[in-house]
């Protein structure tokens, strides 16, 4: 499992500091229905302690309800896989089936819902990592842990990358194709279906299956629905991959600022390390500035409008090409460029991306992975993830040789 975000646990700290109740103003109806389930639902009685130790053993209810019967589930903890304020993600095992989960252990504030619990909840795509189910904990102090039980994915793209880079090697370019395509897939999914911002895309928050090269977008301990008109903070996301706007502390951005995370993805697979490696906030907008020239008024403008008065040293844009090597595919470079714009709104949504000319070798029904093996699953498309986009673009995004995948389509 990947190392997760350093946000507040209950997800509900939102501007100055103030807890917001998650509320029916500000949600999806899908959500204004969710309840965490009371104990009596979700039975959890932790055996032997601290459950996350190396060979203890949690022991869960699930069902009971509607009818439904009741059935025990033991998870032995096998090892700690990332740790943070948030608490602690831990690899485990199923006694019953064998199979690996990872269980993202959260002190859960008895005064909220847990906003992570209500996103994963919603979440069903091949590109995201799935939740399995949930129990509460508590510790010897009475304190109340969340326990999200998820899919157990053993790679990271931050991990692939280093052992390219540590090999002094360069990521086969079909592998860079594979993982940003698989990228902007979930987060056209989270998106357009289901309306939520994910605010800490990075590679360590990316899961690779290393044998099938299955991406998944995991950690939506920093996600939330975006109100038009509703504040959010702006500390959010990690520094390498923090939009623009976000450094100028814009309050109303938009799921732009994950685009531009993702660009910052793409590019890092394409050089084997990050684009803009900033040490403070304010020296990550001068590494942005070095490449992307200093933002005009209007650029500012549309980040933040409380900036225009601003005056910021006159630097010319580094060209893109030039950033790259010189056999750098001109389409990976061209997609780089319309995702890392300064306007949020100039910026490719990430349907657009997935119909870039740079993804076109993956819709070639005789690409192959390096060792022969097909590709993983591509345009498994379900009919929520297609509403409302035009037919022209449907063509696009899906090959001939794929459509009867989709039959709902009726190509």
């Amino acid at each position: 499992m990947a190392s997760v975000g350093l946000q507040p646990t209950s997800g509900l700290r939102e501007s100055s500091g103030h807890a917001l109740a998650v509320g029916a103003d500000s949600l999806p109806e899908e959500m204004n229905d969710m309840k965490i389930r009371d104990d009596k639902e979700m039975e959890a009685t932790v055996i032997d302690g601290n459950s996350t130790e190396t060979g203890h053993i949690i022991v869960t209810t699930i069902g009971g309800r509607n009818g439904q019967p009741k059935q025990t589930i033991s998870y032995m903890a096998e090892r700690a896989v990332g740790r943070g304020s948030f608490g602690v993600v831990f690899q485990a095992k199923c006694l019953e089936t064998g199979e690996a989960v990872a269980i993202k252990k959260v002190l859960q504030d008895k005064r909220y819902k847990n906003r992570e619990l209500q996103v994963m909840r919603l979440l069903d795509h091949p590109n995201v990592v799935s939740l399995k189910h949930c129990f509460f904990s508590t510790s010897e102090k009475d304190e109340l842990y969340l326990n999200l039980v998820l899919e157990y994915v053993p790679e990271t793209v931050h991990r692939v990358i280093k052992h390219y880079s540590k090999l002094t090697q360069r990521m086969p370019i079909i592998y860079v194709k594979l993982y940003a395509y698989q990228i902007f897939r979930a987060l056209s999914y989270i998106h357009r279906s289901i309306g939520v911002c994910h605010r800490d895309i990075k590679p360590q928050n990316l899961l690779v299956n290393p044998h099938t090269h299955q991406v998944k977008l995991c950690d939506f301990g920093s996600a939330k629905v975006l109100v038009k008109g509703e504040p959010n903070i702006s500390y959010i996301c990690s520094r390498y991959y923090r939009a623009p706007e976000l450094i100028f502390g814009a309050t109303e951005y938009t799921t732009a600022i994950d685009i531009w995370s993702a660009g910052c993805v793409l590019a890092e697979l394409l050089l084997g390390h990050p684009l803009f490696p900033g040490e403070s906030g304010v020296d990550q907008l001068v590494e942005i500035i070095k490449i992307l020239g200093t933002p005009t008024r209007e650029e500012i403008k549309c980040m933040n409008p409380n900036y225009t008065e601003f005056k910021f040293p006159q630097i010319k844009a580094h060209p893109w090409h030039k950033i790259f090597h010189k056999r750098m595919p001109p389409e990976a470079v061209d997609l780089v460029s319309r995702l890392l714009q300064y306007s949020p709104t100039l910026r490719c949504s990430a349907l657009d991306a997935l119909i870039h000319p740079f993804f076109d070798e993956l819709r070639d029904p005789n690409t192959r992975l390096p060792n022969a093996r097909f590709l993983p699953p591509l345009f498994n498309f379900k009919p929520h993830e297609l509403k409302g986009v035009p037919a022209d673009v449907i063509m696009k995004l899906i090959p001939e040789h794929a459509r009867k995948q989709c039959s709902f389509l009726g190509l």
